[in-house]
C-alpha cells in the first residue's frame, strides 16, 4: 500500500514537474522509518520542466560594485594629501613663512572670537533641529539636542567619516524618542535647510553687488549658486510629491525614514510659518561661520570687503561638504584660493586660512568629547522604525 502511494506520487510529480525534492524534515524521518518503501521509484533525474518556486518567489539578486569603507577612507586620504601638496607646491616654502603673521594680541583675539562664533554656530543648528523636532512631533529638551548635536561634531570631525557625526545623532535622538524613522527625518531636514540658505545668500548678495559679476570668479559662483539652489530644490520637491515620496511605505528600516521625511516635509507645507522661522535660524547658522572665517581672516592680516566673503563663503562651504577629502582638507583651501584671487589675495595666505578655519573647528568639536562619552548608548529593543 505505501509503495503504492509513494508510486502515485511519483507519477503526479512526472506529470507536473520532473524531479522530487523532500522538503519536510517529517516526511523525510516518515521515510526513515518505513523501510520497505521502494524509493527507486522515484525519478529524481532531468530538468525540471518549469522553474522552481523558490526563483518565483525570491527574485534573483543583482550584486553591484561597491566600494569597501577602507578603500574609499583611503582614496578621500589621498585625495586631500594631493590637493594640500599640489597647493603648497604653487609658491616658495620661504613665502609661506612670509605670509604667516607675526603674532600679536589683536591676533589671539581674533582667534579666540572666531571660536566663539563657532561654538555660537553650534548652538543655532541646536535651535534648528529642536525647531524640525517639534514640528515632528518629537518633545524634546535644547540640553539633550545640543547634547547630541556637539557629540556629532566630535565624531564627524575627529574621525575619519563623511556621515558618521549624522549618524550618531539619528542613534542618540532614535534611541531617546524610540523612534529612529523619525529622527532620521528630523536629521536630514535640519541639514536639508542649513544647505539651502548657502546659495541664497551668494545670489542676494550678488544681486546687491553685481559688479562682483564682472570676473570669472563671479561668474562660477553665480553658476555654482544657481545649479546648487536647483539641485536641492529638485531634491526636496521629491522628497515632498505624493506621488514620488508619497509612495514610499514603512516597510523596511530604509524606506520607513524615507516615508518619515515625505511626511516631515507635508507637516511643513501646512505649516510654511514654521518653515520661515527655520530659515531664519538657518540664515543666522551660516552667518556665524561666515563672521568666524572674517575674524580668522583679519588675524593673518587679510582685509576684505564683507560683501566679498558673503558672496564667496557660501560657495566655499557648499564646496568642502563634497565627499571628496577628510574634513574639507584640499577642497576647502583649494576653494579659498580660487575665489579670493580675484581680490589679490596671495595663494599662500588662502591656504593659512583655510587650515586655521579648519584647526578652531577642530577645537570647537572638542566640546562634544563629554556628550559622546557620556550620552546614552543602549539601543531600546522596543524601538519603531
Amino acid at each position: 500500500m505505501a509503495s503504492a502511494r509513494v508510486s502515485w506520487m511519483s507519477s503526479r510529480s512526472n506529470s507536473e514537474e520532473r524531479g522530487f525534492t523532500l522538503a519536510s524534515p517529517c516526511l523525510k524521518s516518515k521515510f526513515r522509518r518505513h523501510s520497505t518503501l521502494n524509493i527507486h521509484v522515484l525519478d529524481f533525474s532531468g530538468p525540471p520542466v518549469r522553474p522552481n518556486l523558490r526563483t518565483l518567489v525570491i527574485p534573483k539578486r543583482n550584486y553591484s560594485f561597491r566600494l569597501p569603507k577602507k578603500a574609499s577612507l583611503g582614496l578621500r586620504l589621498i585625495a586631500s594629501s594631493v590637493m594640500l601638496t599640489l597647493l603648497l607646491t604653487q609658491f616658495p616654502a620661504d613665502d609661506l613663512e612670509a605670509r604667516w603673521p607675526d603674532w600679536e594680541p589683536t591676533s589671539w583675539l581674533w582667534l579666540s572670537a572666531s571660536l566663539l562664533l563657532t561654538l555660537g554656530a553650534f548652538a543655532l543648528a541646536s535651535v534648528r533641529w529642536l525647531e524640525v523636532c517639534r514640528t515632528l512631533g518629537e518633545r524634546l529638551k535644547f540640553s539633550q539636542i545640543f547634547g547630541y548635536f556637539l557629540a556629532g561634531q566630535f565624531v564627524g570631525n575627529f574621525l575619519p567619516t563623511t556621515v558618521g557625526g549624522d549618524i550618531l545623532r539619528v542613534t542618540r535622538m532614535g534611541t531617546a524618542t524610540n523612534n529612529h524613522s523619525r529622527a532620521f527625518a528630523s536629521v536630514i531636514i535640519e541639514r536639508s535647510t542649513g544647505w539651502l540658505v548657502l546659495p541664497v545668500i551668494t545670489l542676494f548678495t550678488l544681486m546687491l553687488k553685481p559688479d562682483l559679476i564682472s570676473d570669472r570668479t563671479g561668474m562660477v559662483a553665480l553658476a555654482a549658486s544657481v545649479a546648487t539652489l536647483v539641485l536641492l530644490s529638485l531634491l526636496i520637491f521629491v522628497a515632498q510629491h505624493p506621488s514620488i515620496g508619497g509612495r514610499l511605505k514603512g516597510q523596511n528600516g530604509l524606506t520607513a525614514s524615507l516615508a518619515a521625511v515625505h511626511q516631515g516635509l507635508a507637516i511643513y507645507r501646512k505649516v510654511p510659518g514654521s518653515m520661515f522661522r527655520l530659515l531664519a535660524v538657518a540664515v543666522a547658522f551660516q552667518a556665524c561661520l561666515i563672521f568666524a572665517v572674517i575674524c580668522i581672516a583679519n588675524s593673518i592680516g587679510i582685509k576684505l570687503d564683507m560683501s566679498t566673503w558673503f558672496a564667496f563663503l557660501p560657495m566655499v562651504f557648499v564646496a568642502q561638504v563634497l565627499p571628496i577629502a577628510i574634513g574639507g582638507l584640499g577642497v576647502r583651501e583649494a576653494a579659498l584660493v580660487f575665489f579670493l584671487g580675484s581680490s589679490y589675495i596671495a595663494s599662500s595666505q588662502s591656504v593659512v586660512l583655510g587650515l586655521l578655519t579648519y584647526a578652531v573647528t577642530l577645537i570647537a568639536s572638542l566640546a562634544g568629547v563629554v556628550p559622546f562619552i557620556f550620552g546614552p548608548r543602549r539601543q531600546n529593543s522596543g524601538r519603531r522604525l
